[in-house]
Order: C-alpha cells, then sequence, then structure tokens
C-alpha cells in the first residue's frame, strides 16, 4: 500500500531567485550562473557540430578529459573567460551589450543580472 501524502499539512513551496547557486547559499553564485550558462550554449555548438570527443578536445586545444568535465558541467577548472574563448573556438563571435536594467531585480535590488542568448 502506497504512502499517502497528508493533505491536511501542505509543505510550504517558497519562491527561488532564478539562481540556484544563490538559493542554496554556494559563493559567487552570479559567476557560477554565468559559467553555466555559456557551458549550456558550449554544449549545444559542440553536439550541433558532431564531432566526436577527441576532435572536439582537438579543435578546442582541451585535453579529452577536460572535454568531458565541460560536457559533464563540472566547471571548476573553466573560468567564464575561458568558457567565451572556446566559444570562439568554435568559429563564433561573442558580442557582449551593456544596457540599462529592463526589468525589476527583486532579489537584489539595484542590480543588474547577466543572461546568455544564442544566435542561430
Amino acid at each position: 500500500m502506497k504512502n499517502k501524502a497528508n493533505l491536511d499539512c501542505p509543505e510550504a513551496i517558497e519562491m527561488g531567485s532564478g539562481n540556484v547557486f544563490a538559493d542554496l547559499g554556494l559563493p559567487d553564485p552570479a559567476e557560477r550562473q554565468l559559467r553555466v550558462q555559456l557551458a549550456v550554449r558550449l554544449n549545444e555548438l559542440l553536439k550541433a557540430g558532431g564531432l566526436t570527443q577527441v576532435a572536439a578536445a582537438k579543435q578546442l586545444g582541451l585535453a579529452q578529459p577536460h572535454l568531458s568535465e565541460l560536457k559533464n558541467y563540472k566547471l571548476t577548472r573553466f573560468s567564464s573567460e575561458r568558457l567565451l574563448h572556446l566559444i570562439t573556438q568554435l568559429d563564433r563571435d561573442v558580442e557582449i551589450f551593456i544596457r540599462p536594467r529592463t526589468s525589476t531585480n527583486t532579489v537584489r535590488p539595484n542590480s543588474g543580472s547577466v543572461i546568455v542568448w544564442a544566435a542561430a
């Protein structure tokens, strides 16, 4: 017989900040989130390229085990600057736009945000 949830006392749901690293109390949450966003885009480019890990590592100038870490989002050895450089190694341009904030950030008032977009 399965346990039934106690409907008289539902669990409280807390709204996240939009940055799981901040919600978990990890150091440098904005930098961690940026690295993950860049790694997602980089992994999408690698997948679209259809290269083996060995071939992709060679193109990027990485050891194959380091590329494996990147593909598995083990990003301790990758700074955001290094990830940006790797994206350019895949024949992509990276442009950074700085503009006025467009939305109200209730989590960190008086603070902007960084979002990574990818063009087709």
